[in-house]
């Protein structure tokens, strides 16, 4: 079903928690220009709310970073709410998250107490008005694009919502076939792959999937810094500065433990002892200062098949959605199908 906004909400935040920002699943191909990619740190929350209001996985939505997020549209709006497990209620009357649900106009939705993890993503059927920088909405503060949300700020929505009901808030709307992330453990295990310093850092295999790792307070979207045990690659003479993966394993000078993230710089001349496989990086974008992980070693084939596996449970979610929105006439994106090439979960 093609789009069609037939009117403009606007939405105003009351209250916008401790860090709010506008989102997508970053910048495609910035890296050749020297800028980091960005984007959601929990890239599968964060396609899974826009899938479950028929938008694109890429298109913009709000990444809520602790604390009390409120607001109201002035017309009705269709949402979904995705991440850390929190409480969201629609007029005060709890909702699922991890569920479309439709919310009436001039009625105050609230996100609050978030648990286990650190992050919740916000989407609204519809395409959120907002700049982009090259291409995305995600922010880029070194380049002066902060892209943060204030208690105040009116928000444009273009809307593909047409009203539809749903008269009883505290049930899901539809039973849908979502991949929801298990944040309840109390030591998160982080599946890894061998880096280009492994085989070079004797131990290091031994240490990582033997130890427990803490999260220390400095961490951020460029990444997270963790107290534990450190093994120093020996004899690898200076390592030039070369390009650095998300999700890469550094040891720098100090005795600390660094994940690079979505925001990293490009280059780097620390060793890299380790990778964090792709499907395990939306769980390290959850991780909160005092989180314990450690971590277990997959082969390189194995690694890519977990990656196809969760792609394939939001590919099997994409067309129930789809299938679904058709029939009761529900709008859906001109395509809410990660479109070839683009920085998808």
């Amino acid at each position: 079903m093609e789009p069609t906004h037939e009117y403009q909400a606007a939405i105003t935040i009351h209250e916008a928690g401790w860090l709010s920002t506008f989102q997508d699943l970053g910048r495609e191909d910035s890296e050749y220009l020297g800028v980091p990619c960005g984007g959601a740190a929990d890239q599968l929350s964060a396609a899974t709310a826009n899938i479950l209001v028929g938008n694109r996985r890429t298109d913009a939505l709000v990444e809520i970073m602790g604390g009390r997020f409120t607001f109201t549209a002035s017309r009705d709006v269709f949402i979904s709410v995705t991440g850390t497990p929190a409480d969201v209620a629609v007029g005060g009357v709890p909702v699922p998250m991890w569920q479309p649900v439709c919310v009436p106009a001039q009625t105050r939705v609230a996100i609050s107490n978030a648990r286990d993890g650190m992050r919740n993503y916000l989407a609204f059927s519809g395409e959120l008005e907002t700049p982009r920088f090259m291409g995305s909405a995600a922010p880029e503060s070194r380049m002066g694009f902060p892209q943060q949300l204030a208690a105040g700020q009116k928000v444009a929505l273009d809307s593909r919502y047409r009203g539809f009901s749903q008269p009883y808030l505290g049930q899901p709307l539809f039973r849908l076939p979502v991949p929801v992330p298990d944040f309840s453990a109390g030591v998160w295990t982080i599946d890894v792959v061998d880096g280009p310093e492994t085989a070079g850092t004797p131990g290091i295999r031994e240490l990582l999937s033997s130890s427990v790792y803490t999260v220390g307070g400095r961490s951020n979207h460029v990444g997270l810094r963790l107290d534990g045990p450190v093994i120093h690659p020996e004899g690898l003479g200076e390592i030039v500065s070369h390009g650095v993966p998300i999700g890469a394993f550094e040891i720098p000078h100090g005795d600390e433990l660094i994940i690079l993230g979505r925001s990293r710089t490009l280059t780097a001349g620390y060793p890299i002892v380790a990778v964090a496989a792709k499907a395990s990086l939306p769980l390290l974008g959850q991780a909160s200062p005092g989180r314990k992980m450690t971590f277990r070693w997959l082969s390189q084939e194995a690694a890519v098949e977990r990656w196809r596996e969760q792609q394939r449970l939001l590919a099997t979610l994409e067309d129930r959605v789809r299938a679904l929105f058709t029939a009761v006439g529900l709008p859906l994106a001109a395509s809410n199908a990660a479109p070839s090439g683009v920085r998808a979960a």
